[in-house]
């Protein structure tokens, strides 16, 4: 989405206490975009080694000019503290293409590219991971879901490969047997993986963001592509918002849930 992301899963409510300094919503500003981008150099090269080819402490690329950029802000210090990116169908029109074709073929999603919505880069900063910070990110886009009418979020799913082959090799293989999406939505990866190794029964580490977008009902929708600025396994992960679990889009949409 892309998913990378350090300890981020699907709270079990998207409300953070009412007394929190931490609010959410779009940034407004240059320096509010700036803000997130620095949060993403900090979290994804400081912490997490991702190559991303820049040394003056932001995480930059093409997209982010035709991007919504997501914010959660600790109100108390005026700090960016999470962010979240979402890139509108009318701005990959603007940029021609989607963040994911750079790891995919997506011939197959084109008839519903003009409703997918593609997120990515979510990050919280290290010292607000147990603050409400990621209920407000979850509240947010939640949001932004409601107001924008979305059918679809998309995005790629990043596993390290520094877990090593067999835990990658076993989660292939779990998520392709049980959350595979149906033919008319598979993309294919450019750039392959090499053997992942037999898994043999093995259980697999799921990522906390991929758990999470399972968990709403997301479907995976084919074979892994590697990514060699984050050196990681990249699934394509696809969440029609009418496959929700009404138990989640209680929280996440504000829907009722069936009775």
């Amino acid at each position: 989405m892309s998913l990378q992301q350090s300890s981020i899963s699907v709270p079990s409510s998207v409300e953070a206490p009412s007394e929190s300094p931490l609010s959410v919503r779009l940034a407004t500003s240059a320096p509010e975009v700036i803000a997130a981008q620095r949060l993403r150099y900090k979290v994804f090269c400081e912490e997490m080694g991702a190559d991303l080819h820049r040394h003056d402490g932001r995480d930059v690329d093409d997209f982010d000019a035709v991007c919504d950029h997501l914010i959660v802000i600790d109100e108390s210090l005026g700090k960016v503290v999470g962010t979240y990116r979402i890139m509108a169908p009318w701005a990959a029109r603007a940029v021609k293409r989607m963040y994911s074709e750079g790891e995919f073929r997506i011939d197959s999603l084109r008839p519903i590219a003009h409703e997918i919505f593609e997120v990515g880069r979510a990050c919280i900063h290290p010292a607000y991971r147990s603050s409400g910070a990621l209920a407000r990110l979850w509240s947010g886009l939640g949001m932004y879901v409601r107001n924008h009418g979305v059918k679809y979020l998309a995005g790629c799913a990043s596993v390290p490969l520094d877990s090593g082959a067999l835990n990658v090799g076993a989660l292939r293989s779990e998520l392709l047997a049980r959350h595979l999406a149906p033919e008319d939505f598979r993309v294919e990866p450019i750039r392959g993986l090499q053997s992942l190794g037999d898994p043999m029964g093995a259980r697999p580490a799921v990522p906390p963001l991929l758990k999470g977008y399972l968990r709403l009902g997301a479907w995976v929708c084919g074979e892994p592509a590697w990514d060699p600025d984050f050196d990681s396994a990249d699934f394509f992960v696809l969440l029609p918002i009418e496959r929700m679990a009404p138990r989640y889009a209680q929280h996440f949409l504000g829907a009722r849930t069936a009775q």
